[in-house]
């Protein structure tokens, strides 16, 4: 009987290897490859506050996606890119009439250098990884539409940064404010939606389900947007040098300098004292609201979301309080700008806590073999 047994067992039919693209998809492998391109836009984020603050912006006046991954080798090319900017109204209003050398003209060039080429990089990083990925099957079922989304919001964040320059290489000697809101929100909205989806593939990879979007992350999410709208016209506006006091401004609770003359709906969006004004109060509404998802998420089981988003905006507050009062100092209003970041992560972590599925539903089916039939076809 013993001999009969072990001869059914031989003759019993053996599953085939899944194909090594198949077998060794991994979506916890694609999320982490997605925590990288958002760490990559927390730098960009970073560089680009700082070329705000040191005016740098408008200092390379061509877009050249190839010939310019380069800085200008040599005096002869250094003395073409001073003369192009010369020509901006920046140089002949501002700079030229303070004296500006060739020397400083460079300092500030390599910050708008860095920012475009951390662009770039992080066009490459978001695209040859997708395309490898895509090739080799490893993109589970209903993902790869969101990731090219992902990859087109990068690319139109690099259209948004030249119209954002070009805007000021004409008839003013600033960047337009309306751009570069547009610019940065972009750039935000690109950096929640690299965190959502990486917690949704980390979700798949424990065979859990993808989160859904609650009203209350939507009303906290929506808050912060609001909020960051507002300090993004802080910074194109210089608003923040209209008042260095605090909670007052100018010595009162509402700013005397208010323009009403062209209407609200044109002041809330261009006068500098009202944008200040609802920046700085504002920022009390998200408080609250980001306090309840908070709790909520770590009523889901994410006290690490909680801690996270508690951290975030109170570091927010300070150094946003600490900005104003320093007569926005270069440093503090860069981490104030990092800040900002990582309470867009929080934020989105904490939303996406909240909307997950009950803690310890799984996917239905077996686990790995679940992965592997939802893998995207090319």
């Amino acid at each position: 009987m013993a001999q009969l047994s072990a001869t059914t067992q031989d003759l019993a039919p053996i599953a085939a290897p899944a194909p090594p693209a198949i077998r060794e998809a991994n979506p916890l492998t694609i999320a982490r490859w997605l925590g990288w391109v958002a760490a990559l836009v927390v730098a960009i984020l970073v560089v680009g506050g700082i070329t705000r603050l040191t005016e740098s912006g408008l200092s390379i006046t061509e877009w050249k996606p190839v010939s310019g991954t380069l800085p200008p080798l040599g005096s002869a090319q250094w003395a073409d890119a001073f003369a192009a900017y010369q020509r901006t109204p920046q140089y002949t209003q501002v700079n030229g009439p303070a004296g500006m050398t060739i020397a400083q003209f460079k300092t500030i060039f390599y910050w708008e250098w860095v920012h475009r080429l951390l662009g770039r990089v992080i066009g490459l990083a978001m695209a040859l990884p997708l395309a490898w990925f895509w090739a080799r099957k490893r993109i589970p079922a209903g993902y790869l539409p969101r990731l090219f989304a992902l990859l087109a919001l990068i690319a139109l964040q690099g259209t948004f940064g030249w119209l954002m320059v070009r805007s000021g290489l004409s008839a003013r000697t600033s960047v337009a404010p309306q751009w570069l809101a547009v610019h940065l929100l972009t750039a935000l909205f690109t950096l929640g939606g690299l965190v959502w989806t990486a917690r949704d593939l980390s979700a798949l990879a424990d065979h859990r389900g993808a989160a859904r979007m609650t009203g209350l992350g939507a009303a906290a999410l929506a808050a912060l947007g609001v909020q960051l709208l507002f300090g993004a016209l802080m910074a194109g506006l210089r608003a923040g040098h209209v008042a260095s006091d605090w909670p007052a401004m100018q010595g009162s609770l509402i700013p005397a300098g208010i323009d009403w003359s062209r209407g609200a709906g044109f002041a809330i969006g261009h006068d500098p004292y009202l944008v200040h004004f609802i920046h700085r109060w504002w920022a009390w509404v998200v408080v609250a609201v980001l306090f309840v998802l908070a709790r909520q998420a770590k009523r889901q089981g994410g006290a690490g979301a909680s801690r996270a988003i508690h951290a975030a905006i109170g570091a927010q507050i300070l150094l946003g309080i600490a900005t104003v009062m320093s007569g926005v100092a270069l440093p503090l209003a860069a981490l104030h700008q990092l800040v900002g970041a990582l309470l867009v992560i929080a934020a989105v972590w904490g939303a996406h806590i909240f909307g997950a599925p009950i803690a310890g539903t799984r996917i239905a089916g077996a686990p790995i073999a679940g992965i592997r039939a939802g893998i995207a076809a090319p």
